[in-house]
């Protein structure tokens, strides 16, 4: 049994089946992602938007940094980073990050049932630096500043609300936030050559506004078992929170995370490899590592954001490389799900399903201009498993 099938049966199947330590044990080990063919096949040649994808599957361009978003009289800001989409009503939202400094902040695009963009605003101002974030079960958009000491600011996707500094989540390299609604807390990570990975306790949960902060601790090894333990200083000053804690584990350059059925990935950009984190034994491993793909050469360089499907499958952007976002599926099979051409001075971003599932949100942060000035947001349609 594959390690993410076994954790998603355990979810679905705890109140029917039990499983044993030396089941966990098994599942635990399995072999980092290795090269497939990816469930839609091959990519096509490219589109008039300068994307490959597999058939059935289509793109278009819904905002240009520095133009006014069609449809709308607000223009779209510039570098946009990581995102998240939200229901509302029978429409979505998209939010985005602007990763410029100083200025920074995020934005919202707002859509009717079909896909329409029928309203744009602004969410965050005023901010440094905003790359990824994570979204929360209370619907709103915890956005992170990529600098030191840097802040997460709790954004209100629908409006009518002003963001708030949340201090006590840390004052550090912030990176990406992924909410675990279980055990009630918030996994963040550290962009940093020697960051740690955190998570923050919510003194109450759904209000971000106190807490506690904890960071890993594990062996330097690639797979193990893992503990937290309480940051004393989160406010980074004047030792840096990753300099706190004896025996914390360093991670090479912390960049996108996510959550699901009791397991939380990151991603490391320095390695080129992507974490995975079993919440229900405690223990880590490797879901990819570039250099231990086979056969042939790794697809996925320059790891970056990450989001995840319904059906269980990550997707990973890569911040260079071929430009691609890469599909890992609950087998441990990895291959390429998309390739934007022509623009290999950029990085891809934010990538998120809306509610549905059938459409998948993402940026070329620099386009083909290679500047902060020229990003892309697209939108791909099709028939995603």
């Amino acid at each position: 049994m594959e390690r993410r099938h076994f954790l998603r049966a355990s979810v679905l199947g705890a109140s029917t089946v039990a499983f044993s330590g030396s089941l966990w044990q098994g599942a635990a080990l399995a072999a980092p992602a290795q090269n497939a063919t990816g469930p839609y096949g091959a990519l096509l040649a490219a589109d008039s938007n300068g994307i490959q994808l597999p058939a059935g599957f289509t793109s278009q361009v819904i905002a240009r940094s520095g133009r006014t978003v069609p449809g709308t009289s607000y223009t779209w800001h510039n570098a946009p980073d990581g995102g998240a989409c939200f229901a509302d009503g029978t429409g979505w939202i998209y939010v985005s990050n602007s990763e410029i400094n100083p200025g920074g902040g995020a934005s919202a695009l707002r859509f009717n049932s079909s896909g329409t963009v029928t309203s744009a605003y602004r969410i965050l101002s005023g901010t440094r630096t905003n790359c990824a974030g994570g979204k929360t079960p209370w619907n709103t958009w915890l956005s992170c500043e990529e600098v030191s000491l840097g802040l997460v600011y709790e954004t209100y996707p629908f409006g009518g609300t002003a963001a708030v500094q949340r201090p006590a989540m840390g004052r550090f390299k912030h990176e990406a936030a992924a909410a675990d609604p279980v055990r009630k807390v918030i996994y963040l990570t550290e962009d940093e050559s020697n960051g740690r990975f955190y998570r923050f306790i919510p003194t109450t949960w759904g209000n971000l506004s106190s807490g506690t902060l904890q960071v890993l601790v594990a062996g330097s090894g690639t797979s193990g078992s893992f503990s937290w333990a309480n940051v004393p200083d989160p406010d980074g000053s004047p030792t840096a929170t990753r300099s706190q804690v004896s025996g914390s584990k360093s991670f090479n350059g912390g960049e996108g995370c996510h959550y699901a059925n009791d397991t939380v990935w990151f991603t490391t950009k320095g390695d080129n490899r992507v974490w995975q984190l079993n919440l229900n034994n405690n223990t880590y491993e490797l879901a990819y590592d570039d250099s231990l793909v086979s056969p042939g050469t790794a697809p996925l360089t320059g790891v970056d954001n990450v989001t995840g499907s319904a059906s269980g499958d990550l997707y990973v952007a890569e911040d260079g490389g071929n430009m691609e976002i890469c599909l890992i599926t609950p087998d441990d099979k990895i291959s390429p799900f998309l390739r934007i051409t022509g623009q290999s001075s950029s990085e891809i971003t934010g990538p998120a399903f809306n509610p549905a599932g059938n459409r998948l949100y993402f940026s070329s942060q620099r386009g083909t201009s290679g500047s902060s000035s020229g990003g892309i947001t697209y939108c791909v349609t099709g028939p995603f498993r």
